[in-house]
């Protein structure tokens, strides 16, 4: 991974389901240029639910899942834009990720989300967001984000 350099960090801490959609807003606010996030947290935290809430404000059209038995799954927004949604977890190596063509998702300027990071540090752009979801109880969550680069 990249250092951490914090330009930009904001921290929602007490997120319920019913925010999430304004909480999603604020992180694209947040992202600004930057098209590359990438999301930790323990499994079941509610990475994959986020990106759906992120679906929803960037206007995705098709139903959001998670790409559990594929690398990606590519959505198309009403403006024609694609949104890239990467779940890493079985990936088995970062060559695996390279030949796949992950920088070429992560270098289109369309949005990319990624789970699981830590399977492809090394390939990560130098700029890229962080959203960082702890689970505070059943109902809510922590959630952190930052800019490294």
């Amino acid at each position: 991974m990249h250092p951490d350099v914090n330009v930009q960090s904001a921290v929602f801490p007490h997120v319920s389901l019913a925010d999430l959609e304004k909480v999603a807003a604020a992180l694209i606010g947040l992202m600004g240029s930057i098209r590359v996030c990438i999301l930790t947290g323990e499994m079941g935290s509610g990475k994959t639910t986020l990106i759906k809430a992120i679906g929803r404000v960037l206007a995705v059209e098709d139903t959001m899942s998670s790409p559990t038995f594929s690398l990606v799954n590519e959505y198309r927004t009403k403006a024609g834009n694609n949104v890239y949604h990467f779940d890493l977890y079985r990936l088995k190596s970062e060559q695996e990720a390279f030949d796949v063509g992950v920088e070429e998702y992560f270098y289109s300027g369309n949005y990319c989300f990624v789970e699981w990071p830590e399977k492809v540090g090394a390939l990560l752009p130098d700029t890229y967001a962080e959203i960082k979801i702890e689970v505070v109880d059943s109902a809510h969550r922590k959630i952190e984000f930052l800019i490294h680069g």
